[in-house]
């Protein structure tokens, strides 16, 4: 197994705690499960969600570099 380590905003942590409370696991739990949901799903999905997501944070990628 392999372990990787991800840096987030402050904003996305204290939203992926939240979520991860409401179904009550722990955040790295809910990472892992959201991770296999989309390496699972099938690419067109995965593409349109990517570039949805890249889109909306197009902003704060560009302050992160």
């Amino acid at each position: 197994m392999t372990t990787f380590t991800i840096t987030l905003p402050a904003e996305r942590v204290k939203k992926l705690q939240e979520v991860a409370e409401r179904f009550r696991v722990a955040p790295e739990e809910l990472v892992r499960a959201s991770l296999e949901e989309l390496l699972t799903r099938p690419m067109e999905d995965f593409q349109a969600a990517l570039e949805r997501v890249l889109k909306k944070n197009s902003d704060l990628y560009k302050r992160l570099s």
